[in-house]
């Protein structure tokens, strides 16, 4: 499995190692009401109480700490990323731990919300057009201008491994669990925890998440061929907006049991 993919499961326990100090272990709780709507045990593993508030932070981390330990001059100039938000936020938060500057490249459109967090961290925006032809070239125009390193948010190995380590962390906290659903836009979480689980217990089921207006995970395990977003996808759930790329789509092919999509309405529901 080592060489077939772009992490192992190795990586994700050097990333827990790596990381432990500095991140939560966040809580997984219940609720009676869903159960019983669901007919089954449900838990919920609360990532909105982690430091930036969401998971991100454990593989933005990673990967900085993995920087520093692999550069031989010592710390890099600068970490670069595009990130319309929790990324970028994460990013941003752990190049400061660690003495480095930030430079995000968000798209104009982003909530004016994500931007002024990813600011309040410290980072130095700049913006692109919402393509991801636009993104992509001012963002290598900002690595080349600051000699910095790019740390992409969803297929940067460090940056899959510092994700799976949820996995472990539940695995630990839920020990009967039977399988997990993980939202998916970039793939980098679930690619991480599908690693993680089918090396401790391949009998757990692992299912991405997303919306059917944003349905190209689905749609590659399908084809079975990759599948990008032909255009940015219209939906509610902004931050899952991204495909799925080289490195986590191996791993979802093989590694994670189906994909799920759900409509904008299914997503807006709101128990009464």
């Amino acid at each position: 499995m080592c060489a077939q993919y772009c992490i192992s499961f190795a990586d994700v326990e050097k990333a827990h190692v790596n990381i432990r100090d500095s991140v939560h272990l966040t809580p997984v709780l219940t609720s009676s009401i869903l159960n019983q709507i669901a007919g089954r045990s449900l838990f919920f593993k609360c990532e909105l109480f982690q430091k930036t508030g969401s998971f991100k932070i454990r593989g933005a981390l990673n990967a900085i700490r993995g920087l520093i330990s692999d550069t031989l001059e010592g710390k890099p100039k600068a970490v670069v990323t595009h990130s319309s938000g929790n990324h970028g936020q994460a990013l941003t938060y752990a190049a400061k731990l660690e003495g480095i500057p930030a430079y995000i490249v968000v798209p104009q459109t982003a909530p004016n919300c994500k931007k002024l967090a990813i600011q309040a961290y410290g980072a130095s925006i700049v913006y692109s057009e919402q393509s991801d032809e636009s993104r992509e070239k001012v963002t290598q125009r900002i690595l080349q201008e600051t000699e910095g390193i790019l740390v992409h948010p969803n297929q940067e190995p460090a940056v899959i491994a510092g994700q799976g380590t949820i996995a472990l962390e539940v695995l630990n906290q839920v020990p009967l669990v039977d399988a997990f659903v993980v939202p998916v836009g970039g793939g980098g979480m679930v690619a991480g925890i599908a690693i993680t689980i089918k090396a401790l217990k391949p009998s757990v089921k692992v299912y991405a998440a997303e919306p059917l207006n944003a349905d190209d995970c689905y749609q590659s395990k399908m084809k079975g061929e990759l599948t990008p977003n032909l255009h940015p996808p219209e939906t509610i759930a902004d931050g899952v907006r991204s495909s799925i790329g080289l490195n986590t789509w191996p791993i979802i092919r093989d590694l994670v049991d189906d994909v799920f999509t759900v409509t904008e309405d299914e997503i807006k529901v709101r128990l009464g």
